[in-house]
């Protein structure tokens, strides 16, 4: 898998953005997926310069909503263990 820095992602939308070319002849002439440009100038248009914050770095909205899905998923492991232990202490009070 190709990686690409922030410079070249930038490079690349801004040569759609200047119109002369469709993204998919961009897209052609860089030898990149069409679907992999249109990502990057959708968050290009979401997040202006600091779209491409670098490997293992999200932006705080995403580092929230990561953080919040694995709380709820830690909160449903815990409550899956407590409903078999409350059937297992139900079952041996007999």
């Amino acid at each position: 898998m190709r990686t690409f820095d922030k410079e070249y992602k930038i490079m690349a939308v801004n040569r759609v953005k200047a119109g002369e070319k469709s993204a998919a002849e961009v897209a052609r002439e860089l030898d990149l997926s069409p679907t992999t440009l249109y990502g990057w100038i959708r968050k290009f248009g979401k997040h202006g310069e600091n779209a491409f914050p670098g490997s293992g770095h999200l932006h705080k909205a995403d580092d929230e909503l990561r953080r919040l899905r694995k709380e709820i998923m830690d909160l449903k492991e815990e409550n899956a263990i407590l409903k078999k232990a409350a059937a297992y202490f139900a079952k041996n009070q007999k």
